[in-house]
């Protein structure tokens, strides 16, 4: 049978890097997303493209992802991994500057998303037979330490934390174990401007360090082949020399 993994957000970035890494290590990956054409570029351009398929998915929409779970289960009988990926951002900006729709497209996706894309994969995992799997949580650096002007962002990551323990907590009874991997300056659309210049707690604005996102791939690999039996809790992993440990 199959080894069955879902990743959110797998249109582009860590989703679409992260897919590839577990298509090549034979499982065979579902990604999905807003947008049909960057999901179908994802599988064309894998190493792997005959273990991928896609399904256009809205995360923050109940009956999108009632749709997700009801067609893998109907097309796969199974899920056995979650990549819990997909995430948006805002311009930096202080909490006065802030919208209250900035706030919510934000939270909308990183913390409701993951929530609706969690209690899905929970309750397929817990019914199917054999119970269980495994959930990676996208975390960030961010659900430790705040980028400046970031309110949206790390409110919502920080709460990915929470979820993944409590996650963690009830699934022990099910055979379903919840881990987190906190990524910093992984390169993607979202960390260009890091190389470039970005503001720092000081005020200064400095280019950092920024790793291969294929890093991450592997990161989630190796945690999703572990038995459940085992599992990785929190795992982070950033560009060796970014401003995090210390004082930069």
């Amino acid at each position: 049978m199959s080894k069955i993994a879902l990743v959110t957000g797998g249109g582009s970035g860590i989703g679409r890097e992260t897919a590839h890494a577990l298509a090549v290590a034979n499982w065979h990956v579902i990604v999905c997303g807003r947008t049909a054409s960057t999901l179908e570029e994802t599988i064309q351009i894998s190493p792997a493209a005959a273990s991928m398929s896609s399904i256009v998915t809205d995360v923050t929409d109940t009956a999108s992802v009632d749709a997700l779970f009801k067609t893998i289960k109907d097309q796969h009988g199974h899920l056995d991994l979650v990549f819990n990926n997909a995430g948006t951002n805002v311009p930096p900006m202080t909490i006065d500057e802030l919208t209250v729709d900035q706030w919510k497209t934000v939270v909308d996706v990183n913390l409701h998303g993951a929530f609706m894309i969690a209690r899905g994969a929970f309750t397929m995992m817990r019914h199917q037979d054999p119970q269980g799997g495994r959930i990676i949580n996208n975390g960030s650096i961010s659900a430790h330490i705040p980028r400046p002007g970031s309110v949206p962002y790390a409110v919502s990551k920080h709460a990915i934390t929470g979820l993944t323990r409590c996650l963690s907590l009830d699934g022990r009874p099910f055979n379903i174990a919840c881990g987190q991997i906190d990524i910093g300056n992984a390169s993607s659309v979202m960390t260009e401007a890091m190389s470039a210049g970005i503001v720092q707690a000081d005020g200064s604005t400095k280019s950092e360090a920024i790793m291969d996102v294929k890093h991450v791939g592997e990161a989630v690999v190796n945690m999703g082949a572990l038995p459940l039996s085992a599992n990785v809790q929190f795992m982070t992993i950033m560009a060796t020399t970014m401003p995090y440990i210390g004082r930069g």
